[in-house]
């Protein structure tokens, strides 16, 4: 039978660290509940001689060579985030210990750049650091929001409740923008072919006129020159052209590295047409959900607010956050420096207020974050109906004045002729 070496609790509180022979490891488990003994860790060992070794050694070396050999190449993916999330909930809530319960998960997962974060977690936490702590040494994968809960949820006895509540959460973030990218994809989609298609006309079509008006020798009009200048411009610098986007986005990111162009940036977001409104529902919904999350877990108001200002993603948002948070030091309550950033709408804000009064300022911030979760679908699905049209004028537009900047001239040497 399989040999399993345990650590547990005694009832006077000592550590008592053993070895017990059972079937599996539940089987493991009730033994050593038999014995009067809560076990912290249980942990299966194939050879007796290295068993008895990493116990008396402590598996200093042996956990030392297995961090070195987990070099974690990649990001971690959301998705496999959330997942491993939903599944240590699971686990804790059936009383799993949660050394256990990371070891499940590392070893059913694929290989991936979590699995070796939650093995170094796994082994964090069997050296005697705490859950939170243990993430907090990750944080490509655990960001302050995440250990935060979890450690709230350890102090508070409720970390099965915590993670489920922090598996929710991401999943309708995620689910927020899956709708959005896809609302986006068939606009995209268009406005690239056609930009290509443009871009074909211009360089090999246009040319042919060019040289036909030489031979003319006509007076061309300005839309003409203007088609005919870009069109020049396009076949003697086409290597230019893909650099055209690249050059777009790096001067975006360079813009934005600077606080005010993260300002400016997203100031834009939230001020432009169709776009603006949806950009800044979402925020808010972001910013409620965050909030609600982290208060409902057991986190102070001021260190969730602070919390909430680092992982909101919009400067205007945290800057007001900022202010709120230091009104609320200061003895006031939430709403009214809310109100004065004039960032959220009236009603968020009179949510909140009755929120704080009533004593349920978490429910409150998460039926805000439903009611603009909501409003985002119902916007994204109304954009995504306006685009169609938008984008058909658009290209309307730009196929006549090619059209137009061609026959003009052409119109002009039929009536010079006549």
């Amino acid at each position: 039978m399989p040999r399993f070496q345990f650590e547990a609790m005694d009832s006077q509180g000592r550590t008592v660290r053993r070895e017990i022979v059972a079937r599996d490891s539940d089987d493991a488990v009730a033994k050593i509940r038999e014995q009067s003994l809560f076990p912290t860790r249980v942990k299966e060992v194939s050879d007796k001689k290295a068993a008895r070794r990493s116990v008396r050694t402590g598996a200093k070396v042996s956990r030392r060579g297995k961090k070195l050999s987990r070099i974690v190449i990649g990001g971690v993916r959301s998705k496999d985030l959330t997942t491993f999330t939903r599944q240590l909930s699971t686990l804790t809530d059936a009383g799993i210990p949660v050394v256990q319960s990371l070891n499940i998960l590392e070893e059913q997962m694929r290989p991936c750049a979590l699995k070796n974060i939650v093995g170094g977690v796994s082994e964090d936490v069997e050296s005697g650091s705490s859950l939170s702590e243990a993430m907090g040494h990750h944080r490509r994968a655990f960001d302050d929001l995440y250990v935060n809960m979890v450690k709230a949820g350890e102090t508070g006895g409720v970390l099965d409740v915590v993670l489920q509540r922090l598996a929710e959460f991401r999943e309708k973030a995620a689910r927020l923008k899956r709708r959005v990218i896809g609302a986006m994809v068939y606009p995209v989609a268009v406005l690239t072919f056609a930009s290509l298609i443009l871009t074909g006309i211009i360089i090999f079509i246009i040319p042919s006129f060019m040289d036909m008006f030489k031979e003319l020798d006509v007076e061309l009009p300005v839309p003409t020159k203007i088609l005919l200048g870009a069109s020049d411009f396009a076949v003697e610098y086409w290597y230019l052209l893909p650099l055209i986007p690249v050059g777009i986005f790096v001067g975006y990111k360079l813009f934005r590295s600077s606080k005010t162009g993260r300002y400016a940036t997203d100031w834009a977001k939230f001020s432009m047409p169709l776009f603006g409104p949806i950009v800044r529902k979402s925020s808010i919904a972001r910013f409620t959900r965050t909030f609600g999350t982290l208060i409902s877990s057991g986190v102070p108001i001021l260190e969730a607010l602070s919390i909430t200002r680092d992982t909101v993603g919009n400067v205007l948002l945290s800057n007001a956050l900022a202010n709120v948070h230091d009104s609320i030091r200061e003895g006031e309550p939430i709403a009214a420096p809310l109100s004065e950033t004039k960032v959220c709408d009236d009603m968020v804000v009179n949510m909140i207020d009755v929120g704080e009064e009533t004593g349920n300022l978490d429910s409150m911030l998460v039926k805000i974050a439903d009611t603009y979760d909501d409003e985002v679908d119902v916007a994204v699905e109304s954009l995504t109906s306006l685009m169609e049209p938008i984008m058909i004028i658009f290209l309307g537009l730009i196929i006549g004045f090619i059209v137009i900047s061609l026959f003009m001239p052409l119109i002009k040497i039929m009536q010079s002729l006549s």
